[in-house]
């Protein structure tokens, strides 16, 4: 019996290392996990339920951020542009505007520097950049709130 223990050991040591690689291989591949940033906008944003705002209702809960000037990944094509954004309450846009020029906006320019001014053109490329954002802003807003909608309200893009 005592020249069976180790071996008894080193099986048992085996097959749980190999259970744990297999189940880190199955969430790594295996896992259907969305890479398309539309689908994921669709995601974050599936337990906000849409309804018709007034107007009034409508500027309470949005914000903007303007002026936005950056290079995009092309050195030599520079970016001025503006967003609109609409959250699902009013604590949330309060809690927006307290972190958009310095969690909000740095997320905006790099964004911005990991495109091309190809990427951009069309209102497909504008509706790209509105889920990206989208996306990247979900995740860090305070206390549960959502953003629903991103709107760029003015766009420059040219090249020097």
């Amino acid at each position: 019996m005592k020249k069976m223990l180790p071996w008894l050991i080193t099986i048992l040591l085996s097959i749980t290392l190999i259970a744990i690689v297999a189940v880190f291989l199955y969430n790594q591949f295996l896992n259907p996990t969305s890479a398309n940033p539309t689908e994921q906008a669709l995601n974050s944003v599936q337990d906000v339920k849409p309804n018709q705002l007034s107007a009034d209702k409508r500027v309470e809960v949005s914000s903007e951020i303007t002026g936005v000037k950056t290079n995009l990944s092309e050195m030599d094509v520079i970016a001025v542009m503006s967003f609109a954004f609409q959250l699902d309450s009013k604590k949330t846009k309060e809690d927006f505007d307290k972190i958009k020029e310095i969690e909000i906006k740095p997320i905006i320019v790099r964004t911005l520097a990991d495109m091309t001014a190809e990427e951009m053109q069309g209102s497909k490329g504008k509706d790209e950049l509105a889920t990206r954002l989208l996306n990247m802003i979900n995740p860090i807003l305070p206390e549960g709130g959502k953003l629903t909608k991103v709107e760029i309200t003015d766009s420059i893009i040219q090249r020097l």
